[in-house]
Formats: C-alpha cells, structure tokens, sequence
C-alpha cells in the first residue's frame, strides 16, 4: 500500500488499487475527495482559499490554492480519466474556524460555500460533509475500495460507499 500525500494548495488523481491519498491540517481549508466506484478512480484537493480573483497570476500557477479553479481542473482530470457523474462519491470536510475564532474572515465558510455552488452547477451531491466547528481534521481515501475516514481529535470514522 501507498500513501499519496496531498499537500497543502494541491491534488492528487489516482486509479492504483494500492493508493490511499491522504491529506492533513484541514481547518479552514477544504479536503474533497471524489471517487468513481466503477473503474475505481479518486481524487483528492486541498484548498486553501475559495476564490481565485483575489490573486489571478497565484491561481495561474497553483490553481488547487482556490476551490473555484482546483475543483474545476480535479473534475475535468476526473472525466477525462473516465469518471461518470451519475458514479461520483463526493466527501468533504474541513472549513472550520480554527485560526478564526472570533468569525472574522470567515474562509472557511466561505471555501465551503463556493464548493457547494460549484458541485450544484455540476449536478454532484455531497455523501459525506464534516464542515465548519473549530477543529482540525484530516482524511484519506482508499482507491481499492472507496473508503473515506476522517480523523479528528483522536477519534478516527471511515465511511464505506453508499
């Protein structure tokens, strides 16, 4: 087995049976991960911030730093790998407040809000979110089998497909 990390303003797209991505320190930023079950194919985004016109030339450079171009180039490197809407598992989680505590800026909310504008112009439902609160998580994705965990404060849950 092995593990594929995805950093921090990155993505990862994998059909290897023995990967299981894996992305850490998700608190305001999203983790998104989406999986065909059919020809078993996944990827997996950290996004730190939700929009890309706050600084056009970053996002030409790092688009998966912004959930309105990362998730837009995942999905089209998803389809062209083979991925078929009606099959796609989306999970999410992250966009908590935990360098925001007072609701400031409120990016996290925010990351959450573009994602869900873009999954609806997609026509992709979410099966698993854990969003929002003022903690840290980080999740994995298991290519052979489609199973998704969260880990969080020491407590670890896995999701198997719907």
């Amino acid at each position: 087995m092995s593990l594929v990390v995805v950093d921090i303003a990155d993505m990862r797209i994998s059909d290897n049976p023995g990967d299981t991505l894996v992305t850490y320190s998700l608190g305001s930023c999203l983790g998104v991960s989406i999986y065909d079950p059919v020809i078993r194919v996944g990827g997996m985004i950290h996004c730190m911030l939700p929009l890309s016109k706050v600084d056009k030339e970053k996002s030409r450079l790092r688009p998966y730093m912004f959930v309105d171009t990362g998730m837009q180039e995942m999905l089209g490197q998803l389809y062209e790998a083979g991925m078929r809407k009606a099959r796609a598992v989306v999970n999410v989680a992250g966009g908590s407040q935990v360098l925001d505590s007072q609701g400031v800026f409120k990016i996290g909310e925010r990351n959450f809000t573009v994602l869900r504008k873009i999954l609806w112009k997609n026509g992709l439902l979410m099966n698993v979110q854990e969003v929002g609160g003022n903690k840290s998580r980080t999740i994995s994705l298991d290519i052979a089998t489609g199973r998704f965990s969260i880990k969080s404060g020491g407590k670890l849950v896995h999701y198997e497909l719907p």
